[in-house]
């Protein structure tokens, strides 16, 4: 062992040597023959080479950089090929000029320093060689606790004793290159950059392989002292400093004496670049705030949150998050033009991508920050509790009632069944019992009321008019457990208690939630877990294995299909009317009883988004935005189509225009009962086939025995009755002629025009996606 026998070979001396580098000569008589005989018959040590500590990188979905995350801002190397040629000439000429020729000590750069600093009775000159520092580097950059880092810096024999051992075992192990790389990827160079592609970044913005002579020249003078020279706080300081490494290269003809010079005659040429740590400074503040917690969660990453927070801190990863920074651009452009920072409210938007669960962007009003009196906050108010500290969100209002909807399409009830909505009801609690689930021994009454339009309402009417006694008849009909169980599919984590009231949406919820469940209505009945990270890989580029949007059938395609086209009313001449897109979307407005909480939820088959804006004091909590003065708009009267859709509209304008222009699947009236249809012309066709066609598009034939007069053929179809627009499920009667037209009618003389208009009009039926239009978005 060369090594050894080098150490053995100086005996006491090198011993003394090593500590007396920083310590005086005075102090040595305590280092003698058994202190060395027992660190020679234990050499070498093996030391644990772990990778240092490295900056973890938030991606967006084209790949570029969201946010950085670290301990120590470091990038690792993995070949000195990424460091400039002019880099490695600098540092070796300053601190260890004879790297490639010794080993773990240099016995002859120890004597010059040892004579050089009893000479000056001060220690002027160091002799530790390149591997002799990496080691020091490596165990203080291990040591965990303040007791373990003071003794990896401890002037004494013994720590200087230990760390030869460990350099002797370095030299045998590694390649001179690979000591010289791991050096130069450990070092501090000072300003918060760790290893040398950091720092060229941070002080130059360049990549360390681009490094000239001047910058390398300073930067390999950070090293024996990094806060001392640090060139952005002493910069009288780092310029000396840099000429002393120019000068030594010169001085070993690695330049020439005319490059030093022309070098010195230059400035530092700094052009600093400081590297964000966190999300505060990130271009979706919040969204990377949700990517960092939801991380947090995943096992593969650590078997605690701890260990996942120091591998997110220091383990080197690049995330590759779902982040569409158009549609994040918008989003917060949208919000902050509706809700101020400082108002006593809080306006949030959060979209999904429909088969994917991909979060494209969230937003909120408060910015992020500690400064309180500008509305700044750490917390996140647009996801789910799971994921933050804020309240846990705010009550969803009449968004709720879509949940009912789908129970009652799901359960084969007829969409066009009319049910007498009065303005107020009041119902026994007891009958919203579900035989299907357990007993919840309601009692008492529940009194509800309208705030919009009255009357026989269906299902299309009912959830466009967003009609409350409706919907409290049609919860009677599908029982409480159905529509909680749909919710509870579609992503809303805690949906609230299984009373009565809870179609009125009672329970409180994030806008990211909300958003997630309505994608399933987009994806035809596929729901997907919220989904903000697609990729994550180590610092090596091997991929870790993380959770995925887990995508699963929620709803039949029909029951989807048919929320969809009930849904569709609402943009197209419902209460968001004055918001439809030019593109087809569905949406549902809400409002709370309380006026806390406002909300409108529109989709795309491309895109959900979900608009809320919030009554909130300045720590979070619910309170009524009657009063408030929100966005420079004082609110007499909150409901969703006049607060939430506006601020949708803004942002789903622009976004549609990145979107495909798809259409929803039109119901199919085989699948869901009383759904608007066509009843096809069979007139002339035999009636059994007829009677196959009519039953083939969702509706129940029967041919009336007898004959009637027709034009058509004797035995064939006359006509139907009803023709044209009906219901899925409707009973179509078919009339089969015999063949004789019908006797023309003597024509009568004509009546006298009116001389004032009818007062009424007879109405058709719904057609898909359309209807009349109420005054107010009814979320009480």
């Amino acid at each position: 062992m060369p090594q050894l026998a080098v150490m053995l070979g100086v005996s006491v001396l090198t011993g003394v040597l090593m500590a007396g580098l920083a310590i005086p000569f005075a102090g040595l008589a305590g280092v003698g023959a058994n202190d060395v005989k027992k660190v020679a018959s234990t050499m070498p040590l093996p030391l644990d080479t772990a990778p240092s500590p490295e900056r973890t990188r938030i991606l967006t979905s084209t790949g570029q950089t969201l946010a950085t995350l670290y301990t120590e801002n470091r990038v690792q190397l993995s070949t000195l090929d990424n460091v400039s040629p002019l880099m490695l000439k600098a540092i070796i000429a300053i601190e260890d000029h004879r790297f490639y020729e010794h080993g773990a000590l240099d016995v002859e750069g120890t004597l010059r320093a040892f004579v050089t600093n009893q000479a000056s009775g001060d220690v002027s000159q160091g002799g530790s060689s390149i591997t002799q520092q990496l080691v020091k580097m490596t165990l203080v950059e291990q040591a965990e606790t303040d007791e373990e880092r003071a003794a990896a810096k401890a002037d004494t024999y013994g720590r200087k004793l230990r760390e030869l051992r460990y350099a002797l075992w370095v030299e045998e192990q590694k390649e001179k290159d690979q000591i010289l790389l791991d050096y130069l990827n450990i070092a501090y160079f000072g300003d918060g950059a760790y290893g040398i592609e950091a720092a060229a970044q941070h002080y130059f913005g360049v990549r360390a392989v681009e490094l000239d002579l001047r910058q390398s020249a300073m930067l390999a003078g950070l090293v024996k002292n990094p806060t001392g020279y640090d060139p952005t706080n002493h910069p009288k300081r780092a310029k000396p400093r840099r000429d002393t490494v120019l000068d030594r290269m010169a001085q070993l003809g690695q330049i020439s004496t005319s490059e030093a010079a022309k070098a010195k005659k230059s400035g530092l040429g700094l052009r600093v670049h400081p590297t964000s740590n966190g999300c505060v400074a990130s271009k979706a503040e919040f969204f990377c705030d949700f990517v960092r917690n939801w991380l947090l969660t995943q096992p593969a990453l650590g078997k605690t949150r701890d260990d996942r927070n120091r591998l997110l801190n220091r383990g080197g990863l690049t995330i590759r998050t779902t982040v569409d920074m158009r549609m994040q651009n918008q989003a917060d452009k949208a919000v902050k033009a509706h809700v101020n920072p400082t108002d006593q409210a809080l306006g949030a938007l959060a979209m999904v991508e429909p088969g994917t669960g991909r979060v494209k962007a969230i937003a909120q009003s408060r910015p992020m920050g500690d400064q309180t009196g500008k509305g700044q906050t750490y917390l996140n108010y647009i996801v789910p509790k799971e994921y933050s500290e804020s309240n846990g969100g705010f009550q969803g209002g009449s968004t709720f009632k879509v949940f009912v909807l789908s129970a009652a399409i799901e359960k084969g009830l007829r969409m066009s069944e009319k049910i007498k909505a009065p303005p107020k009801l009041t119902l026994s609690q007891e009958s919203f019992e579900d035989k299907t689930c357990p007993k919840k021994n309601l009692v008492g009454v529940w009194d509800v009321s309208n705030s919009t339009t009255n009357g026989m309402k269906d299902m299309y009417t009912g959830t466009r008019e967003s009609v409350n006694t409706f919907y409290a008849q049609l919860e009677q009909k599908t029982g409480l457990c159905k529509p909680w169980q749909i919710a509870k599919k579609l992503g809303l984590e805690n949906p609230g208690a299984q009373v009565p009231s809870w179609t009125l949406g009672i329970a409180y919820i994030s806008p990211l939630e909300m958003a997630e469940a309505y994608a399933t209505f987009a994806a035809r009945g596929v729901h997907c877990n919220a989904l903000p990270v697609t990729k994550v890989s180590d610092r090596n580029g091997t991929e870790i294995e993380i959770d995925g949007a887990n995508c699963k059938k929620a709803l039949k395609a029909s029951t989807a299909d048919a929320v969809n086209d009930v849904l569709r009313g609402v943009l197209e001449g419902g209460f968001a009317d004055n918001y439809r897109l030019d593109s087809q979307a569905a949406g549902k407005t809400g409002t709370t009883q309380s006026n806390e909480s406002v909300w409108f939820i529109g989709y795309t088959p491309e895109l959900a988004t979900a608009s809320m804006v919030a009554g909130a004091n300045s720590r979070g909590n619910p309170i009524s935005l009657l009063g408030q003065t929100v966005g420079g708009q004082y609110v007499a009267q909150a409901s969703g189509t006049a607060m939430a859709a506006p601020m949708w509209y803004d942002a789903m304008s622009v976004i549609q225009n990145w979107l495909p222009d798809t259409s929803f699947r039109k119901p199919d009236p085989k699948d869901v009962r009383g759904t608007p249809a066509e009843v096809p012309r069979v007139g002339g066709m035999d009636p059994k086939a007829a009677k196959r066609m009519i039953e083939g598009r969702g509706f129940t034939a029967v041919i009336e025995p007898g004959q009637v007069d027709s034009e058509y053929a004797a035995g064939t179809v006359a006509y139907t009755s009803p023709k044209g627009s009906a219901f899925s499920g409707d009973t179509v009667t078919i009339y089969v002629s015999d063949g004789s037209p019908a006797p023309v009618a003597r024509q009568p003389k004509p009546k006298p025009k009116p001389t004032t208009k009818p007062t009424t009009k007879p109405t058709d039926p719904p057609k898909p996606g359309g209807g009349g239009r109420g005054d107010d978005d009814g979320g009480d």
